[in-house]
């Protein structure tokens, strides 16, 4: 018998029904970690980059009285957007390789022998680039895609070290390594290839730094009364904002690229809060996003009979918006410190 009176067997049986809920606890904690994570990235593959409404930190949801900029009135079909990017070989977040050929070697034959990669291109697996130097003499040596028709001197493959899904995995760095090597092997090229270790560390470093500038930042329009959608509709678009093709949210462009949206609405129905969204790391400091949407906010507010809120519904004070400005300003440096200012390609591939 134990001191509490019990016997051996069911002391035995109290400690194994105590380590049974211990470890169904322990279940149910990493189930919903995993859960959260597949939701996360259910949400980045179900959405385009327009439509998309990641959910960062709170706090970022009061705005300014700052400069007032002048709208800009415009038509009320969607703007020719700008050409998407080219994106290149960046060393900032690729791991670079190099192969150097002694006699230049035809495009056609090296995309023969990368026939065999196409399934590094799945959805699930990091971007990955190659891009050669072009030695024809018609051409004036500038690297760049592939062409079956050119010859190259030197090639470099690439593959992205961090985004939003977190830094690159060993398993995928090392398989891309191993393709490189046996690339290099076949083409009879010289190879120059960082340490697998060092380019973990450095993706890891990648995220690190993308975690902590990876901000959206949110104003809420709180309307007295619910506003009428064909009146919201109408003083949406004299400010200049344009209607997506989905119907349901709103876009502001500048130089022909959104710079910030609205949240998801109802079409039809009465709104009763307006939330603008913007994305820091996409959209450049020059553009000055977050005045011009803090700038939309009031004016709308007033047009509206609204007023800017935060996450709780508390107005905002100024002290709150003068922290929002001096927090932006550390965000923007942070990010050009390190080499990817916000609104480069950098930062639109590592905030993907």
């Amino acid at each position: 018998m134990t001191a509490l009176g019990l016997s051996d067997l069911q002391f035995a049986l109290a400690v194994i029904g105590l380590l049974i809920l211990i470890l169904v606890a322990i279940l149910n904690v990493k189930y919903a970690r995993a859960l959260r994570k597949a939701k996360a990235s259910v949400e980045y593959y179900a959405a385009e980059r327009s439509a998309r409404e990641p959910t960062f930190g709170t706090g970022f949801a009061d705005p300014i009285p700052g400069e007032q900029i002048e709208p800009v009135f415009k038509e009320g079909s969607l703007p020719a957007k700008a050409e998407l990017p080219a994106f290149s070989i960046d060393p900032r977040i690729d791991c670079v390789i190099t192969l150097r050929f002694s006699q230049p070697i035809m495009g056609s034959e090296i995309l023969k022998e990368m026939h065999s990669w196409e399934d590094l291109s799945a959805p699930s697996s990091a971007r990955w680039m190659c891009e050669g130097l072009n030695v024809d003499h018609d051409s004036s040596e500038a690297w760049g895609l592939l062409m079956p028709d050119s010859s190259y001197s030197e090639l470099q493959l690439a593959i992205q070290l961090a985004s939003r899904r977190g830094p690159i995995g060993v398993l995928e760095l090392s398989d891309f390594c191993s393709r490189a090597q046996a690339l290099a092997l076949t083409l009879g090229s010289q190879i120059d290839m960082p340490s697998v270790s060092t380019m973990l560390d450095k993706a890891k470093d990648l995220d690190f730094m993308a975690a902590e500038s990876d901000i959206q930042l949110s104003i809420n329009v709180l309307f007295d009364e619910a506003y009428p959608w064909a009146s919201l509709d109408s003083v949406m678009r004299q400010r200049g904002f344009i209607l997506s093709r989905s119907g349901r949210t709103y876009e502001y462009f500048s130089n022909r690229a959104p710079i910030f949206s609205s949240s998801d609405l109802n079409p039809g129905k009465p709104v009763q809060q307006l939330t603008l969204l913007l994305e820091l790391p996409l959209v450049s400091f020059d553009e000055k996003a977050f005045e011009r949407m803090l700038a939309e906010g009031l004016e709308i507010a007033q047009i509206a009979q609204g007023r800017l809120v935060d996450d709780n519904g508390i107005n905002l004070s100024e002290i709150s918006i003068q922290s929002i400005r001096k927090h932006l300003d550390g965000l923007y440096e942070n990010l050009e410190r390190n080499g990817v200012p916000a609104g480069s390609s950098a930062a639109s591939r590592l905030f993907s």
